[in-house]
């Protein structure tokens, strides 16, 4: 079928078409508002399946995480008696897609943005890690913080105490979160397609890419998306990732690699039977040390606060949706779905639900309604009925267009007033401690520390909100619990 064809197709389906492939006349154009935010249908799907890809490697991984091996050389995480390692995974799996879809359908039909949302990564680490490992608490119990984490969020957001903080961030920093969200994404993407990997003594290095098939392929998928992506190929990022994907099968199919190097050599089932995990977060309440559930609760909330805020604005950023004083408008109804998520998620029995990220790929798609967020709730649901083909699509197949967003949002950085010194070394520090932190939030909070720090070093006191030295002080506050070893000291 040809392109016309289709978008002569995708109108007739949705009631009617204007011209340029937008449906004026449907259900989903009238609701979602396509002709005021300068989209359609087609732009809005493509968008969607683009984040999906780009997001979906977490129905995997999160359940991974998060899953505990029981015994004492086994690995912290989630252990239900009675249940193994394989079937508490398909059971993660099953919560994973259904609290991504509860906060999906939250953004798309009351936020009306083109947001993804699922359980994090680095949220979920540090909830089988740290505070089940290292700290010992039982998982029902960590649950249980991440409950109470996001009734807090929802209470502070209705009152639009969230709102208010986020309009703190002072301009500097907002204009490096971009910048820096793409460093970040490069890295996520360069090690996922193993171009970049891991180094004793300088962290990181290039990989053996002439002789790794994965970093081959991955490359070569890599200049065929941004060739496609230069021509101006509506869509080429999905392209891109799903020929490299047919690739490695293909590969995969007359021999060229083992099987599991370019495509998966078996694809999981699905354990629907998720009432062990439901409701479990309550028994979490029961016989808790109040400090040490204080602690926990404490830095959940300032990870799952700063990292959201700081992808809302950043890729906002790059979706031109900030107003002119680089304020995200409505941004309250994006982060009460955030809210609601991560409180839905708990009480499933998954870690914190947040905003992707990832969201940025089907925002330079052109995703601009909450349209593109149902559409992704959509695949998530899919994914649900068929979860052994979730993983269909490799890591180093669908973080390509990682790689391809962060290159277009690396130009974020040229509204940064680089000549004044109080707003490039907050922005300088935004961009580069996000990357190297492998943590938005951790990048944020350099950026807000220092900047009341440089312009009182410059006698510029009236530029410096009150508000902005309470999240400073605060921010120190955090990282001297999330570093001093306060937390593993309290048990």
């Amino acid at each position: 079928m040809c392109h016309d064809d289709m978008a002569d197709d995708t109108g007739s389906m949705s009631g009617g078409s204007d011209e340029g492939g937008g449906t004026k006349g449907s259900v989903f154009a009238r609701y979602f508002g396509f002709e005021e935010h300068g989209t359609d249908l087609r732009t809005e799907i493509v968008a969607g399946i683009t984040t999906f890809l780009a997001m979906s490697y977490i129905i995997v991984v999160n359940p991974a995480i998060l899953a505990g091996i029981p015994g004492s050389d086994g690995k912290p995480g989630i252990v239900i008696e009675g249940y193994s390692v394989v079937e508490v995974q398909q059971m993660l799996t099953v919560v994973t897609i259904i609290s991504a879809v509860v906060g999906l359908l939250v953004m798309a039909f009351y936020a009306n943005q083109p947001f993804g949302l699922a359980p994090g990564l680095g949220l979920n680490a540090f909830f089988a890690f740290t505070v089940v490992g290292a700290i010992g608490i039982p998982w029902e119990t960590a649950l249980a913080a991440i409950f109470t984490e996001g009734i807090i969020f929802i209470v502070l957001t209705a009152v639009g105490a969230r709102t208010y903080v986020i309009r703190l961030f002072p301009e500097p920093v907002k204009l490096a979160i971009g910048t820096g969200i793409g460093l970040f994404l490069a890295i996520i993407g360069l090690q996922a397609m193993q171009v970049v990997v891991d180094d004793p003594t300088t962290l990181l290095t290039l990989g053996n890419v002439a002789s790794d098939p994965v970093a081959i392929l991955a490359v070569l998928g890599l200049f065929v998306t941004l060739a496609l992506y230069a021509r101006g190929v509506k869509g080429s990022i999905i392209v891109g990732v799903v020929l490299t994907a047919v690739l490695g099968y293909l590969a995969t199919t007359v021999g060229l690699t083992d099987p599991g190097v370019l495509f998966p050599e078996t694809l999981p089932s699905a354990q629907y039977d998720i009432t062990p995990l439901f409701g479990a977060f309550l028994e979490g309440f029961t016989d808790i040390d109040g400090f040490v559930f204080g602690l926990v609760v404490f830095t959940f909330f300032f990870v799952d606060f700063f990292d959201t805020a700081g992808t809302l604005v950043g890729v906002g950023q790059a979706g031109d949706f900030l107003d002119e004083d680089n304020n995200f408008p409505d941004i309250d109804k994006p982060l009460m779905a955030d809210a609601v998520a991560t409180t839905a998620g708990a009480a499933l029995g998954t870690s914190t639900v947040t905003t992707f990220v990832e969201s940025a790929t089907g925002v330079e798609e052109g995703g601009r309604t909450g349209m593109t967020a149902l559409v992704i709730a959509v695949l998530f649901l899919l994914a649900l009925v068929v979860v052994p083909f979730a993983a269909a699509i490799p890591q180093y197949a669908s973080n390509i267009a990682l790689v391809v967003v962060a290159l277009l949002m690396l130009t974020n950085v040229a509204d940064i007033d680089w000549n004044d010194l109080t707003h490039a070394i907050p922005a300088g520090l935004t961009i580069l401690v996000m990357p190297l932190t492998y943590s938005i939030a951790y990048g944020i909070a350099a950026g807000l520390i220092t900047y009341p720090i440089m312009k009182t070093a410059v006698g510029e006191f009236d530029d410096v909100k009150a508000g902005q030295w309470v999240i400073a002080a605060a921010f120190v506050v955090y990282f001297y619990v999330r570093t001093s070893g306060v937390l593993t000291g309290a048990v």
